[in-house]
């Protein structure tokens, strides 16, 4: 075996001789159309088997992801990529909440927000070994999870509620946990997103977002985090659209402004910083290649292969096989990507094959362990609630409500237009009134104009929905405000506010000083930022509704509130504390 092999032999591939061996000869029998096809992971929109046939023999690639289906078709997917690929692929799902996107139906554990107020490795542990578990049921190899960027300002919502926190040792406690539980079954984990969301409050996924904290703040959070995932182990991380100037301009002084790249496409930050420095030697895998912090940097011919030479192992979807096939292949003829590059990208890759004894077995047999384990899963769920739900602020000691001293609530529940017209009622609202009423209180729901509108279109609705009723009439009708918020979304914009359905409606709250106001937010935690005049603020970080029972229960004193929160709920602001 030659010298520069034997690392394959070491953490993290831990890989016996004769595996190397299988590296070396696969790669070394494979043509230059198979090795550039070897870089991309796609999002497979194929059904049928003669479809997935012939797919696979126009374009080898190296793995699929899927959008969200039955499980039975996910299984057959699965089976069928694995019987028509000549090399093992892999098969990703992201498994952030828990396994719920693996498949419809699979179980929601907790948001990694939820995880963090909760502060109980254990429930990580939990919910990564119910994702690996999952995952190797239907045949998913490999999870593109945990979310371990620090979340530092309150304005960024895209890993909001999708980070364990702002503190580097609970996130590494967290995130180990999580580790762990995934590799009991064994499934590969993917740490994200390098070098670090959640400093800019843009979204990579519309514009190239910047960490801009200096070499020395970056080396105590975010790259303390990945240094010790690295060392104790981590197999694979997912590079994002996401630049970091101090490092690029450290290790490159030469560089001004104007030639600043994200990760994605940065030498300085791949090979210079999280190779060489910090002795990364597991896979490096790109966020979704039709982000528009990749789009907004070079021509897609030019950045296709940039990203491989830059340091990048695989690419993450196409926004056309062929045409990108053939930008990878120019690439590679061209020198562009460089005989050693694209090597060391595909030992990543079949390495990381070997790792999981893909060579081995191509195929997988079905796991009935996850089906005998769906009650659990349930009770994990609410268990985690029941100690994340956060009592954020109190200020005039609102809580407890009790539904028999104070029975009649008005709900107002804020949450995105609808995104098409056959997007019609809302569950997360029916939940949140099913268990105002489980707890006892009489609810009276104030209609959106979406929902006016659902029902009837008329001029008739805009009148309506700004119509406020008497102070005098207000006060005798309530005892007590709910204001419950599921904001949601992202790349539609770069950070997502309160909206109100119209202007000056009535649910901008008026009421505030006048019945006692409560806020519960089933997302994200930084709504005190839109909402500084409510003085009881509750964050119950899902919506789902093991969080809505837990918020409520815990409003009208049924229950203490356990979770802990950071000041990042207080989005750098005096005004919202008080």
């Amino acid at each position: 075996m030659k010298k520069e092999w034997k690392y394959l032999l070491e953490t993290p591939y831990h890989l016996e001789e004769e595996d190397v061996e299988w590296v070396q000869n696969t790669i070394q029998g494979m043509t230059v159309k198979e090795k550039a096809a070897q870089l991309f992971i796609v999002m497979n929109d194929k059904k049928e088997e003669d479809e997935v046939k012939a797919f696979l023999q126009d374009y080898p690639i190296g793995g699929i992801r899927y959008r969200n289906m039955e499980k039975e078709d996910v299984m057959l997917q699965n089976q069928m990529f694995q019987k028509y690929s000549k090399i093992p692929p892999f098969i990703a799902a992201n498994c952030e909440c828990g396994p719920n996107e693996v498949y419809k139906g699979a179980p929601f554990i907790a948001t990694e927000a939820e995880l963090g107020a909760a502060g109980k490795s254990s429930w990580a542990n939990q919910a990564g070994s119910a994702s690996g578990e999952i995952c190797r049921e239907v045949g998913v190899n490999w999870t593109f999870s945990p979310i371990v960027d620090v979340y530092l300002n309150g304005k960024n919502t895209i890993v909001n509620s999708r980070s364990y926190g702002d503190d580097p040792d609970q996130i590494l406690e967290l995130s180990k946990a999580y580790i762990q539980g995934v590799l009991e079954h064994p499934v590969l984990c993917c740490a994200k997103h390098f070098p670090g969301d959640g400093v800019d409050d843009r979204d990579q996924h519309l514009v190239m977002s910047v960490n801009d904290q200096s070499c020395e703040e970056w080396d105590q959070t975010n790259g303390k985090v990945y240094q010790e995932l690295i060392d104790e182990g981590l197999e694979t991380i997912m590079a994002g659209h996401i630049a970091l100037p101090s490092y690029c301009k450290k290790l490159n002084p030469k560089l001004t402004d104007a030639d600043i790249l994200p990760a994605t496409l940065s030498k300085e930050l791949l090979q210079g910083l999280l190779r060489k420095k910090m002795g990364f030697k597991g896979l490096i895998v790109t966020d979704a290649s039709h982000m528009g912090g990749l789009y907004g940097t070079m021509p897609r011919q030019e950045l296709v292969p940039r990203v491989i030479e830059a340091g990048c192992d695989m690419f993450l979807f196409a926004h056309d096989m062929e045409e990108d096939l053939n930008y990878m292949i120019q690439g590679i003829e061209k020198g562009i990507i460089t005989e050693e590059r694209l090597q060391s990208a595909l030992e990543h890759i079949l390495g990381m094959k070997a790792h999981l004894g893909l060579h081995k077995k191509q195929g997988h047999s079905r796991d009935t362990a996850s089906e005998q384990a769906s009650g659990q899963y349930a009770q994990i769920e609410e268990e985690i609630a029941d100690g994340a739900v956060t009592l954020v602020k109190d200020v005039k000691n609102y809580i407890p409500v009790n539904p028999k001293e104070s029975p009649k609530v008005r709900l107002y529940f804020l949450t995105n237009a609808p995104e098409t017209r056959l997007q019609k009622g809302n569950p997360v609202k029916e939940m949140v009134v099913e268990e105002l009423e489980r707890a006892g209180f009489q609810v009276d729901v104030n209609e959106s104009l979406y929902e006016m509108e659902e029902k009837e279109v008329s001029p008739g609705n805009i009148p309506k929905i700004m119509k406020k009723p008497s102070i005098r009439e207000f006060r005798e009708n309530y005892d007590v405000v709910f204001i419950v918020v599921y904001m949601h979304g992202y790349s539609k914009e770069n950070s997502v506010r309160v909206k109100y359905s119209f202007e000056h409606s009535n649910e901008i709250p008026w009421f505030n000083c006048e019945v006692p106001t409560i806020g519960i937010s089933l997302n994200f935690t930084n709504h005190l930022y839109d909402l500084p005049m409510l003085k009881t603020y509750i964050n119950a970080y899902a919506p789902t509704r093991a969080c809505i029972r837990a918020a409520i229960e815990k409003a009208a004193g049924k229950s203490e509130f356990k979770g802990k929160h950071n000041d990042t709920v207080w989005c750098g602001r005096w005004d919202t504390k008080v």
